[in-house]
């Protein structure tokens, strides 16, 4: 026996386990899955139950927050887009959190909410948070780049895609 290995199998517990760093590359991705899942399911949450969120005028409506970005905002044709139906576009912006957080989190066509995600984060980063200067003092695009390897990734493991896929094998 060499460092706790059996050398009298046809192969190793390593060759059959893999290393830590293996299991560590196949898990990568949980801790960040969890986080944005958790995360967008909360920001849809507060989205839908804050009552002055959901107005189109008013102290904190996202229509009063949609005209004060309007000018500074990369793309001003999304804002003018959003302010033609405040508390629709309000809604519609809840609810797909909420959609892309429970994807992500149950790992249900992952790479699809994931994508969601990148595109909700996308157009809160050329509205919203644009203006920020630093522009690193703008969350959303922090939160874009971080969903990028979810896309890319998928959610391979702990996941309604990974017991479908195992279904049809």
């Amino acid at each position: 026996m060499t460092h706790g290995l059996r050398m009298d199998t046809r192969t190793s517990y390593v060759e059959r386990r893999g290393t830590w760093r293996d299991s560590a590359a196949r898990y990568a991705l949980l801790p960040l899955r969890v986080f944005l899942g958790v995360t967008f399911i909360y920001a849809g949450l507060d989205k839908l139950t804050d009552s002055a969120f959901m107005r189109a005028t008013g102290s904190g409506s996202l229509g009063e927050t949609m005209r004060a970005v309007r000018d500074s905002s990369a793309v001003p044709a999304l804002v003018d887009l959003a302010l033609k139906n405040p508390v629709g576009f309000g809604y519609a912006i809840a609810l797909g959190e909420l959609a892309v957080g429970i994807g992500v989190l149950l790992g249900l066509l992952g790479r699809l909410a994931a994508l969601g995600g990148a595109l909700i984060s996308l157009s809160l980063w050329l509205t919203v948070s644009w203006s920020s200067t630093p522009y690193y003092y703008g969350n959303d695009l922090a939160y874009l780049m971080a969903w990028l390897p979810l896309v890319l990734a998928g959610t391979p493991m702990f996941s309604v895609d990974a017991l479908l896929r195992e279904r049809r094998r």
